[in-house]
């Protein structure tokens, strides 16, 4: 392409050295993955708050890692199999699994934008979380009346973090989400408050997964020894 052509196409309007969106090179349209244009607001908030949730991954590893190396320094007490109650670990992991369930019915209706469905779901997901924290809360109080408490031994130090730690998250999650239903009740489906529903959804299918983790690493796992 000639000098003389870059100017004609200038004054016409044209940008001939961008490549996509009337430009040479795209034919008229962007090309690449991101269409020859920044990504939305939304991806980009979803890929930041991915960033954090996998810092938070990190911390959970280390306190696996941490309870693996302990599972086994007792000083002499109580064994997490003497203590643990299946029946209670059984029921939290169930009441967390289906508050991820209506955790994601809340998300579909929050694309119809249905704001009584939407309410519904997460209402229903913060009635599950917070049953799990009481059914959490009452194990630990039965485990240190028993002589557990996270002073006795380096096995129940890495316990009471991990499982502790995993319980705080599920805490500050019940408090973010209602601080989301009373958002979306006065204003609605706006923009800012979607990205807000979106990191929420992100994050507490996250703490299930880790549950998960934590339920075979330090239940199961810990039965079985």
């Amino acid at each position: 392409m000639s000098t003389t052509d870059a100017v004609v196409d200038t004054r016409r309007g044209v940008d001939p050295y961008k490549i996509g969106r009337g430009g040479y090179g795209g034919g008229g349209r962007a090309t690449g993955h991101g269409e020859g244009g920044p990504a939305s607001k939304s991806v980009i908030v979803g890929y930041g708050f991915w960033l954090f949730l996998l810092s938070d991954i990190v911390l959970f590893s280390c306190l696996f890692a941490a309870h693996a190396v302990q599972r086994n320094a007792t000083a002499g007490g109580p064994t997490g199999p003497e203590l643990f109650d299946p029946s209670s670990i059984a029921l939290e992991t169930t009441a967390l699994l289906l508050s991820s369930f209506t955790c994601g019915m809340a998300a579909v209706a929050t694309g119809v934008r249905n704001q009584l469905w939407t309410q519904i779901f997460l209402l229903i997901t913060g009635l599950f979380g917070a049953a799990f924290l009481v059914l959490e809360a009452r194990d630990f109080t039965a485990m240190i009346e028993r002589g557990a408490s996270p002073q006795v031994s380096g096995y129940w130090s890495s316990f009471f973090a991990v499982v502790g730690c995993h319980g705080l998250h599920v805490t500050a999650g019940l408090l973010w989400l209602g601080t989301m239903i009373a958002q979306i009740y006065v204003k609605g489906f706006r923009p800012n408050i979607l990205r807000r529903i979106l990191c929420f959804n992100l994050f507490w299918h996250v703490l299930d997964i880790i549950w998960v983790a934590l339920f075979t690493i330090v239940y199961l796992i810990g039965e079985g020894r």
